[in-house]
This record gives C-alpha cells, sequence and structure tokens, in this order.
C-alpha cells in the first residue's frame, strides 16, 4: 500500500496536478457559496467536462471541486445567514452572529481551519480505515437508521437554548413539511393540495434558503440599516495569528468535529447536512460554556466545518469499497468510476492502486490548498459585504436567494416555497421559534420514516415487529447515545446551578453584597 500511496503523491506533485487541483478547489468554493447551488448539482454539472480527460485527471478535478463546494458554503452562511449548502446549516448558527458583532474575518478563519482540518481525517481515515469501516457501515439497518434520525432529532434539546418548548415545536414544524409528497415507502400521496410539483417534497435546498436567509432580508428592510460592522483592524495587532493561535489551541473540537463527520458520512445517505449538526451538538456538550452557542461562539462554526468536510473523505469509504455511496455526490463520482471500467471493491485498490491513492491524496492537497485560498478569497469577500450598503446589499441577496431556488428543478414552485417558508420564519422568529429546529425536522424526517417503515416490513415475519427496534446491538447503542443526548441538558443545567450554588454558599456572609431586602 505504501509502494502505491508514494506513487499517489508523486503524482499529485506534478505543476499540471497542482493547477487541476486548485482550477477543482476554487470553482468548487466559487459554486458552494452561491445560494441553492449544492455540491451535489456542481459535481454533476462538472461531469460532462471530465469525459475528454483521462480517468485520474477527471476523478482529481471532481474530488477537488467536492472537497471545495463543501467548503465554500460558508461563506455566505457567515456573511449573509444564507448556507451555501445543506452542510452549512450549523455554521450559520453562530457564524452570522459573528458577523453581527464585526467579527466575521474571526468566523471566516475558524471555517477555514475547521475544513482543513476535517477533510484531512477523513482523508487520513479513507486511507487506513477503509475496507474495515465499509463493512460496519453494512451492519446498519433500518432499524439503525430510524434511531440514528432519532438521535439527530434529539440535537433540539441542544439548539433551543431559549425554551424547550418552542424548540420541539420547530421541529415537529419541520416533521411536517417532511411529510409532503409521495410516501418513501408505500408511495401515498400526501399534502400535495393537487399540485405535481409538490410530490417530490419541499425541496430542502429553497426550503433552507427560506428559513435562514428570507428573515434576514426582510430585517435589513425593515430597519434599513444592518447591525452588523467592520472592527477597527489598525486597534489589533497580529490579527491572523492571534486568530489562528486562538482557534488551534483548542484541538479536541478540531479533532472530535472531524472524527463525526467521517463517521456519519460512512453511513450511507447521512451526509454533511447530518454530520455538522451532530458536531455541533457535541461540540456544545462538551464545552464549559454551552450558554455562549447561538450568540457567536468560534468553537460552533470550527465543529460544524471540521464535521462537514470529514464527510468527504468519509463517504468515499463505502464508496470506493463497497460500491455503496456515502453521499449524493458520491454517487455521482462513482457513476464516473463505472463509465470509467473501473468497479469498486478490494481489486479496485490492487488493479488501479495509483488511479485511486492519486485521487485519495487529492483530496488532501485540496483540504491544504483551501487554507491560503480561502483565507485571501474568504477575508476578500468579507470586506466586500461588509462595506457594501444595505440598499445594495438587500437587493442582491434577494435575487441571489431566488435564482438558487429556482435552479434546483428549474421550477417557479420552488421560488414561492421558499418565499411562503421564508415569511413563515419571520413571524416564527418574532415569538422565539428559530429556523434551525424546522430545518432538522425537515432532514431527518424522512430518514426517520423511511427506517420505521422498512424497518417494520423486514420483521413482520416476527410476532412483535416492533421489537427489533429495541433488541439489535447497534441499535441498543443508539438508544443509549439518544437518552443521554436528551437528558444532557437538563443534567448540565442542574450542575450548573450546583456550581452556583456552591460559589456562592463559599463566600462568607459578610462580603456578600447587600441586595437591600430585610431579613
Amino acid at each position: 500500500m505504501f509502494e502505491v500511496l508514494g506513487q499517489g503523491l508523486l503524482a499529485n506533485l506534478a505543476p499540471s496536478m497542482l493547477l487541476l487541483v486548485l482550477i477543482g478547489t476554487l470553482s468548487g468554493m466559487a459554486l458552494g457559496a452561491m445560494p441553492g447551488l449544492s455540491a451535489t448539482m456542481g459535481v454533476a454539472l462538472l461531469v460532462p467536462f471530465t469525459f475528454a480527460m483521462d480517468p485520474t485527471s477527471g476523478l482529481v478535478l471532481l474530488g477537488a471541486f467536492y472537497m471545495g463546494a463543501i467548503y465554500g458554503g460558508s461563506f455566505t452562511a457567515i456573511l449573509v445567514n444564507a448556507p451555501g449548502t445543506p452542510s452549512s446549516i450549523a455554521t450559520a448558527l453562530d457564524g452570522y452572529p459573528l458577523t453581527r458583532q464585526g467579527r466575521s474575518e474571526f468566523a471566516i478563519v475558524g471555517a477555514t481551519m475547521g475544513s482543513f482540518v476535517g477533510g484531512i481525517i477523513g482523508v487520513i481515515a479513507l486511507i487506513f480505515l477503509a475496507p474495515p469501516l465499509a463493512s460496519f457501515s453494512l451492519r446498519f439497518g433500518p432499524q439503525e437508521y430510524f434511531w440514528v434520525a432519532v438521535f439527530g432529532l434529539t440535537i433540539i434539546a441542544s439548539l433551543a437554548s431559549g425554551s424547550l418548548l418552542k424548540g420541539l415545536i420547530g421541529g415537529l414544524l419541520g416533521l411536517l413539511l417532511a411529510t409532503v409528497g409521495i410516501a418513501p415507502v408505500g408511495g401515498d400521496v400526501r399534502f400535495t393540495f393537487g399540485e405535481p410539483m409538490l410530490q417530490g417534497g419541499v425541496p430542502l435546498v429553497p426550503a433552507l434558503i427560506g428559513l435562514f436567509t428570507i428573515p434576514e432580508v426582510i430585517r435589513l428592510i425593515a430597519l434599513r440599516t444592518r447591525d452588523a460592522h467592520m472592527v477597527d483592524e489598525t486597534r489589533q495587532k497580529d490579527r491572523l495569528g492571534g486568530m489562528l493561535k486562538e482557534i488551534l489551541s483548542r484541538p479536541v473540537n478540531l479533532i472530535r468535529s472531524g472524527i463525526i463527520g467521517t463517521f456519519v458520512g460512512i453511513l450511507p445517505g447521512a451526509g454533511g447536512s447530518v454530520a455538522n449538526l451532530v458536531a455541533y451538538n457535541e461540540a456544545k456538550r462538551a464545552s464549559k460554556h454551552p450558554e455562549t452557542y447561538g450568540k457567536g461562539e468560534i468553537d460552533g462554526v470550527v465543529a460544524s466545518e471540521s464535521a462537514n468536510n470529514g464527510t468527504v473523505g468519509g463517504g468515499f469509504i463505502p464508496t470506493l469499497t463497497l460500491g455503496v455511496p456515502g453521499t449524493p455526490p458520491d454517487a455521482i463520482i462513482l457513476g464516473v468510476l463505472l463509465l470509467h471500467g473501473l468497479r469498486p471493491g478490494a481489486e479496485l485498490f490492487t488493479t488501479s492502486g495509483p488511479l485511486v491513492y492519486t485521487f485519495i491524496i487529492a483530496l488532501a492537497v485540496s483540504a491544504v490548498m483551501m487554507v491560503p485560498v480561502g483565507l485571501v478569497a474568504g477575508r476578500g469577500l468579507q470586506r466586500g459585504v461588509m462595506a457594501l450598503p444595505v440598499r445594495y446589499l438587500a437587493p442582491g441577496i434577494t435575487v441571489l436567494t431566488i435564482i438558487g431556488a429556482y435552479a434546483i428543478r428549474s421550477s417557479v414552485v420552488d421560488v414561492f416555497i421558499m418565499l411562503a417558508l421564508g415569511v413563515a420564519a419571520y413571524l416564527l422568529q418574532r415569538v422565539g421559534i428559530g429556523g434551525a429546529s424546522i430545518v432538522l425536522g425537515l432532514v431527518l424526517g424522512t430518514i426517520a420514516e423511511t427506517g420505521l417503515v422498512q424497518g417494520l416490513l423486514t420483521s413482520s415475519g416476527a410476532e412483535m415487529p416492533w421489537t427489533t427496534f429495541f433488541t439489535r446491538p447497534i441499535s441498543l447503542v443508539l438508544i443509549a447515545m439518544c437518552l443521554v443526548s436528551i437528558l444532557w441538558p437538563f443534567i448540565q443545567k442542574r450542575r450548573t446551578k450546583t456550581t452556583t450554588a456552591g460559589g456562592q454558599a463559599a463566600v462568607p456572609a459578610s462580603q456578600r453584597p447587600d441586595t437591600g431586602e430585610g431579613d
């Protein structure tokens, strides 16, 4: 293995290959930063251009584009609260509050370093752990996927820092939206109101744009100003070095989130839209100050971006070893492999080892390139957006959102869905129900429903089919994780109260501040 790994490394050091990786990374970042144009769409659009290339160059270009697109979604998530890709949902939760505090450059640096570390962790796992991890993913049946979705839904308890009840209401609204269209199992048509375009369900990307971006546009128009501002750089010395030092001083969050993203990427169908939320929740749970999340916590940005780029390498593990795509873009790249006569499996690594390892190393090179390119391009974009007056910014964002919503299926209906959900999200925000919990319900609703129905059907021969959800070993582990995730916010709250009470008790009565109340 190390011999072909060295061959792949040498192949990537060729100037022509480095230029190809740079082009793929840059173009992926540009597309990922445009709301609505997902990494899946970009990879699909790029496929025809690779037919004229040799298999190695075509795969390298697609891989670098994929890596760059996942990272590029963080730019608009941070600067205008518009996640460029579904993988950047959690990035907006703390990235945009940092922008409103005038620290958008800090958020972009955090996203860049998180994407770099997550991408490298995913590639390392792909190189050394592909066969055993791929075989482990085959042990996940419908029951396990149901509990994975339930575990994701328990994140609502962490996202709803203000009110758990309002968070649950948002999650239920998302689950209701997930029931629109043709049922994933059975084919029943539900809640389409006679509109054929709704048979495919509420499209995720237009919904994502509407729930996150439109409320911000309405707020900008209503206030006719913005509360985000630029920090005076002349008062801060060694800004970039200081930001990098602060981010890298907490390596546990970076590594943990990258590992979470890699593991979630291995599970077919989950992808970055799930990984970034799970990693965000785990970062908040492990934090000593969870109350800062959602208000501009850099660790939230780092966790999200490290996880979603970790899914790139993780998703290729089942793709290259089993022929089972881990994420939607992997399915397109798998098709390119098959078109070139390359069949996934153990033979792919033996008969086409130099090609495979050149492709894998190119993913790592792309992750490395994201650092200088992202810091230059991202900080330049940040300065441009911050300097743009609201009278130009609000219409510009609106045009981008309309184009992004329409581009998915070339449907005007999707634009109206996006606008309707955006207005509804703005009104819901006024009563304290955020868009994050709604998106979480929408993303995980279909996964949970499919796992539940398929699990019951596959065990229909048992006397009590529902018991199979509670007897499989992996399901029991996932159930325990769900219980911990649900109870953790309450445990943490109780510990905080105990610590506070103990601190007050340690202060002598004579030194406590006078509250002005009588005995």
